[in-house]
């Protein structure tokens, strides 16, 4: 009997495991690449706020980074993508540390970043740079 209902709870669980696959892709999609900020402000040349994303960089909060893997897992409202990066240390030192990335899709034009779930912070997709004010 118990070997029934033990079949049957895993016969049950698999269809679900098994559509929450991650899958490996080469690097930042297409979509989230370009320059993102999350004040309300227009984005502006020198501003601290703004992160740029590339297929195989990052330049924001956590520094400049090189993109090392990027892993894609599917999810209700569309993929969220996890990044695994090798930062460069602005000191003299140059030490290079590893950081995650969290990226998912928010409204148009909006995504969600950040180094954990706890943290993600909403950026909006920065429409054209203005010279920053003196």
């Amino acid at each position: 009997m118990h070997k029934v209902a033990r079949l049957v709870l895993i016969a049950a669980i698999a269809p679900q495991a098994a559509d929450a696959r991650v899958k490996v892709v080469g690097a930042i999609p297409e979509s989230y690449r370009g320059e993102w900020t999350a004040g309300v402000e227009p984005c502006k040349i020198g501003d601290t706020k703004v992160l740029v994303l590339s297929a195989k960089t990052y330049a924001g909060p956590l520094g400049t980074c090189d993109v090392v893997s990027v892993s894609e897992t599917p999810g209700q409202n569309g993929a969220t993508y996890s990044a695994r990066l090798l930062c460069t240390d602005s000191s003299q030192t140059q030490k290079k540390t590893s950081a995650n990335l969290i990226m998912q899709p928010g409204d148009a034009n909006q995504i969600a970043v950040g180094s954990t779930f706890e943290n993600l912070t909403n950026y909006r997709r920065c429409p054209e740079r203005t010279p920053a004010s003196k």
